[in-house]
């Protein structure tokens, strides 16, 4: 009953949207209202639910998302977006851009959360498409594939590094096997599923590329425009490497902690674009501060809409559909790499937070390692790769994309759905073929 339930959800809020087509952020409440009723929890819990998960999903992205939308501005309409697009496609050439980007993503995504990486390299996926005149999915895609298989596969991100410990699964092992499978992975999901989404062609997002064209003098430097753009992923990956390397209790972890917070690494970010994308420009501090206010206006709905998407994921958590699930897979008798991806797959496609889903997911099947004889490593993979899979309306994800990408629902599901089903079973294809050599 609960799996009807949320099913029903589902095509209520794509009725109320496609049919009536009611704002996104209203919708979501609804939904998330309907469901939480309808799976008999009291009215007041429902509420405390919506507020829980609006509150839980904002807390921190609203300021990563603000600050990396002030960065991005920023780099935008001082030219160093065109400076880092136009020096990207003189060395890759235009026939390999798509290359440029899924190193970039890879690269970035090592130290960046998903939705850190993915709010920083907008402005440099914007300004390639005008650049370039290709469609925005065409350079887009190959991005949050690299973006996605990072988050989904490897340690640090959140998700990866807290089943690994679950699993005592080695945490170097895991990043090898991830990054083997990940490299692949990402060719398939990015460059070439991309080149099938071309019909998809939608204009840049007002407000969120300047399609001024700088003159070489009015342009900042290729170095400062990178360097500046990368001081967030410089910052966390450094907290990534100190967690890693020193041990508990060491007197700069703290320090390494504190700089390398996603919120204050963006903050930092920010402080610095303003002295090198602005006043060293030859800026005044209130034509600055103008671009910093235009930036935020540019997000406020997009923020809402994510909101939404965590209240209805909240519902879904607090009415027990994880634990209805969990229920359903515990007792069947197939491979351990196969009903680790199953489990987290499903927890996914019904909540919506790959986050949730993969820890979900991993304290369910860890006792079947010891059992089984599986490797911790590959159960790490098999649950991450599980966790991407077929984001649709209760993923905040799935808005995140939407929204900024300028997409129907329609078009999100064709293009960021699917590359998301194509990570997650590259991802089991992959764990079951290594589980054969290891």
């Amino acid at each position: 009953m609960p799996l009807v339930i949320v099913a029903i959800g589902v095509l209520l809020l794509l009725l109320l949207m496609i049919r009536f087509k009611l704002n996104g952020f209203i919708a979501l409440i609804l939904v998330a209202l309907a469901v939480g009723v309808m799976q008999g929890m009291p009215v007041n819990k429902v509420i405390t639910s919506i507020k829980m998960g609006v509150g839980g999903t904002l807390g921190s992205l609203a300021l990563i998302m603000g600050f990396g939308a002030m960065l991005g501005k920023l780099l935008a309409d001082c030219g160093g977006a065109q400076r880092i697009a136009t020096t990207l496609i003189a060395k890759f050439g235009e026939k390999h851009i798509q290359w440029a980007l899924v190193l970039t993503g890879f690269t970035v995504g090592f130290a960046l959360f998903y939705e850190v990486g993915f709010v920083l390299l907008l402005p440099l996926v914007f300004s390639i498409a005008a650049s370039a005149r290709v469609p925005l999915l065409y350079v887009g895609v190959p991005m949050a594939a690299a973006l996605s298989v990072t988050h989904g596969f490897l340690p640090p991100h959140p998700g990866p590094t807290a089943i690994a410990t679950l699993f005592n699964a080695d945490m170097g092992k895991t990043l090898l096997y991830g990054t083997l499978l990940g490299i692949p992975t990402v060719i398939l999901a990015g460059p070439v599923y991309a080149r099938f989404l071309k019909s998809i062609d939608k204009p840049i997002p007002e407000g969120l590329y300047n399609p001024k064209t700088f003159t070489e003098a009015e342009m900042p430097g290729f170095g400062v425009s990178v360097w500046t753009s990368l001081v967030p992923v410089i910052l966390m990956a450094l907290r990534a490497v100190a967690e890693m390397v020193l041990p508990k209790g060491h007197v700069l972890l703290p320090y390494a902690e504190f700089f390398g917070d996603p919120i204050m690494a963006t903050l930092i970010a920010v402080l610095i674009a303003i002295f090198t994308f602005g006043l060293n420009r030859g800026r005044s501090m209130d034509e600055v501060m103008g671009t910093i206010t235009d930036s935020i206006k540019i997000i406020a709905m997009m923020l809402l809409i994510i909101g939404g998407g965590g209240a209805f994921k909240q519902v879904l958590v607090d009415s027990g559909v994880d634990k209805y699930i969990a229920g359903l897979m515990h007792e069947t008798n197939v491979s351990p790499i196969f009903m680790a991806w199953s489990i987290a797959a499903v927890l996914r496609i019904a909540l919506g937070s790959a986050t949730v889903a993969a820890i979900t997911a991993g304290g369910i099947v860890a006792p079947l390692i010891a059992t089984s004889g599986a490797s911790p490593e590959l159960m790490v993979i098999a649950v991450g790769s599980g966790s991407v899979i077929f984001s649709h309306v209760n993923d905040p994800g799935f808005w995140l994309f939407k929204e900024y990408f300028n997409l129907t629902i329609g078009e999100t599901l064709r293009s960021w759905s699917a590359l998301e089903t194509i990570i997650a079973v590259c991802g089991l294809i992959g764990c079951l073929l290594l589980s054969t050599v290891i």
